[in-house]
């Protein structure tokens, strides 16, 4: 085993790379979000994904505000190490919008909404 090495991973011109965050019982893929090598090195640490939000030029704790937390079950990198998928336990919304994840419309036969809201 190696230790591993956030610096390793290609990150865009921003210093960011994609993470994916999927349910690590169900496989349910539930959002999308940007991590820099601090944001990985913290969510290695302390088992509380964080991400890198561009918006507000800022870690992001995953759940902290919103109570919808995600436990770090397994970070894991894809093979040309330019994107990231973090398995979770989610709890309650990964989607800002309140729903279970973030892609909840189709769109093969029109725009269809998949999921509501959490109530």
């Amino acid at each position: 085993m190696t230790k591993f090495d956030p610096t390793t991973l290609k990150f865009n011109d921003a210093g960011l790379v994609p993470c994916i965050a999927q349910q690590h019982d169900t496989g349910e893929v539930l959002m999308m979000a940007w991590m820099n090598a601090d944001a990985i090195a913290q969510t290695l640490e302390t088992k509380e994904v964080t991400y890198w939000s561009r918006s507000r030029s800022a870690f992001w704790v995953k759940g902290k505000t919103s109570g919808h937390t995600q436990a770090l079950v397994d970070m894991r990198i894809d093979c040309d190490r330019d994107c990231i998928l973090v398995l979770v336990d989610q709890v309650g919304a990964a989607c800002h919008t309140n729903r279970r994840n973030c892609f909840y419309t189709s769109v093969l036969d029109g725009e269809v909404e998949l999921l509501k809201p959490i109530k």
